[in-house]
């Protein structure tokens, strides 16, 4: 089993920013690819950005050039920095990762735009 703890969430006006971190603990064997989602009221859980173990990483064409998602393969650990947030970025965002060919997803944590 893998557990997924994430921080970060919380309230900001647009234009603001905020980071995001997810730590992996647990039964670990070679995390990949590690990602957030997220999930508005009455929407369906979308994928934000995704990071493979070598460095490469996929964006949903709206956080393009917003969102920046990195990890710490050693503290198998994943961020996602935040900028420009926007009223439409509130969310529930999930951190998720593949280990083993299982998926893990974390509690989510509550990001709110205000405008």
């Amino acid at each position: 089993q893998v557990q997924l703890v994430e921080s970060g969430g919380g309230l900001v006006q647009a234009g603001g920013s905020l980071r995001l971190s997810c730590a992996a603990s647990g039964n670990i064997f070679s995390i990949n690819p590690m990602g957030w989602y997220r999930q508005a009221p009455g929407k369906k859980r979308e994928l934000v950005a995704e990071i493979y173990r070598g460095g490469s990483a996929n964006y949903t064409n709206s956080v393009k050039g917003r969102f920046t998602i990195s990890r710490d393969n050693a503290k198998n650990a994943v961020y996602l920095q935040m900028n420009s947030l926007k009223p439409e970025d509130t969310a529930v965002y999930y951190c998720k990762c593949v280990s083993d060919w299982t998926a893990y997803w974390g509690q989510g944590t509550q990001v709110t735009v205000s405008s």
